[in-house]
């Protein structure tokens, strides 16, 4: 007698009781995103060249724990993995709550936020990918692309909510409710991810890691620039809206989000219909409509449309460029119809690859938007240099509100 088949309803609750935890983990991501950095030169009195390695520090982690995260998932399980990496939430958030409570010399204090911004990183790798692999052995390959997309809206709707919650409890409880909220939503997450069930742990063979690093390569490089919308946004928008005296960056990224989650409920079988590359190319159109148009804005809430269509540029580019490969990396199972999951699973599968050229996309953003900050640091407003001076000053002397008439 066969088993009864799940309604695509039940799979849907089930793949997000599984994403859940990347949505956790973004959160806890997105929360120090826009208060970070000025309690870092405000606070700390360090220089922005300090805030940049603070904030960066997190991503490097994330993308050196990549392979590690995948050959842990191998050996433990989806399952075990991810409970350390949202243990890693909870020990993060009490060493960032110690560095910023303790009345503790300065270098003791950086310290602890430096090794609290290490474990995020790591813990972020230990979540993200496994959850997908996770959800994928429970639920079968024929689910891998409805767990991507379940997947992408969970990050990308955790940062949305993660950013403008980070303001609003820094402002109601202090800096130290950033460590505190990282803390507590890590152990809850970790309570619940204990009553979900584990995958099965498949065999399979190997592929070495740079073999299938160079499978993935020519699109993997497309992945990484269709990165640089989101990552241009999170690095550069608070320091964009603080050189022109804006308020409420964080909700930049909320807008940013909400389309990204909007755009992809509402359009399931856009890319069947259209075909994944010319998906693509309109997306990427969109994407660049969308950062022009912050980068021009005369109000907040323009930039924040801007955001809204970068996000909605993103929403379908990243999936296109994750999901084909697949089909051309090298695959030699033991047992066929288990292909794609030893292959996601291995630490040299496509999904640690694209997921780590994702990350560079990302991290490129975000070390070049430390190089502005150095510059709006040393010409404040009301000072600016000559116009021969830096290229960032120059940039913003063309946005629109600073034009003379």
């Amino acid at each position: 007698m066969s088993e009864p088949v799940a309604s695509p309803g039940r799979i849907n609750l089930g793949i997000i009781s599984i994403v859940c935890f990347n949505f956790a983990s973004y959160v806890c991501n997105g929360l120090p995103l826009a208060v970070l950095p000025d309690y870092v030169l405000n606070g700390l009195h360090l220089s922005p060249v300090f805030a940049g390695l603070v904030i960066g520090l997190q991503y490097m982690a994330t993308l050196l724990s990549r392979p590690l995260a995948g050959q842990l998932a191998d050996r433990w399980g989806s399952k075990r993995v991810v409970r350390y990496g949202l243990g890693g939430l909870v020990l993060s958030g009490v060493l960032t709550s110690l560095a910023i409570f303790l009345q503790a010399p300065l270098w003791l204090r950086t310290g602890l936020l430096l090794a609290g911004r290490v474990v995020l990183g790591m813990s972020s790798a230990l979540v993200s990918t496994p959850c997908c692999t996770w959800a994928i052995g429970l639920y079968g390959t024929q689910n891998t692309a409805r767990v991507m997309s379940w997947n992408g809206i969970a990050a990308y709707g955790g940062t949305a909510l993660g950013a403008p919650l980070g303001v609003l409890v820094r402002d109601g409880t202090h800096l130290i409710g950033i460590g505190l909220c990282t803390a507590l939503l890590g152990l809850l997450a970790l309570l619940f991810a204990s009553t979900r069930p584990a995958a099965p742990i498949l065999s399979g063979i190997r592929q070495p890691f740079h073999h299938v690093f160079l499978a993935v390569m020519p699109n993997g490089i497309a992945m990484a620039c269709s990165s640089v919308g989101f990552g241009g946004l999170t690095a550069f928008i608070a320091l964009c809206f603080n050189s022109l005296g804006w308020d409420n960056a964080a909700y930049c990224l909320s807008s940013f989000g909400g389309a990204f989650i909007v755009v992809r409920l509402v359009s399931p079988n856009l890319l069947p219909r259209f075909g994944d590359y010319q998906v693509v190319a309109v997306c990427l159109l969109i994407q660049s409509l969308g950062l022009l148009l912050i980068w021009q804005a005369p109000s907040p809430e323009l930039a924040m449309l801007g955001a809204g269509l970068t996000g909605i540029g993103v929403s379908w580019s990243t999936r296109v460029w994750a999901g084909n490969p697949r089909t051309h990396t090298p695959c030699q199972p033991r047992r066929g119809a288990q292909c794609p999951v030893a292959v996601l699973r291995s630490g040299g599968g496509p999904g640690r690859a694209f997921d780590g050229l994702d990350r560079l996309g990302l991290g490129v953003c975000r070390g070049v938007s430390r190089l502005g900050a150095v510059e709006h640091r040393r010409f404040p407003a009301g000072h600016a240099p000559s116009p021969g001076g830096p290229p960032f000053q120059r940039l913003k002397a063309l946005h629109p509100i600073n034009r003379v008439s």
